[in-house]
């Protein structure tokens, strides 16, 4: 059985078991996390579309860590003119680990 589920604007594939990092969700280490917003759902041959979502589905999930992405460089140069700008962002993930898909 797997799901697809959205939050922070993405859309992820997710089995039961999955650890993968998502977008900064405001909850602490090990708490339990609930994804309302499943888009599909597939067991097997059976097959449920949302239209945008599937109603009476949602994903359970709990907080594995809170991580910083690698580290982003974003530089600017002008030759000849003295002009050079550089600077770094790392982006903010919360990492999951889906515990159970329920229908």
């Amino acid at each position: 059985m797997y799901a697809v589920i959205e939050t922070g604007g993405k859309q992820y594939k997710v089995n039961e078991g999955d650890v993968f990092p998502v977008e900064k969700l405001t909850a602490e280490q090990s708490a339990a996390v609930v994804f309302d917003k499943v888009l599909f759902v597939a067991d097997g041959a059976e097959v449920q579309i949302g239209q945008p979502y599937v109603s009476g589905v949602s994903v359970q999930a709990s907080v594995v860590e809170q991580v910083k992405g690698a580290k982003v460089i974003v530089q600017k140069f002008r030759p000849k003119t003295g002009y050079n700008r550089k600077k770094g962002h790392r982006q903010n993930y919360t990492v999951v680990k889906i515990e159970k898909i329920n229908r």
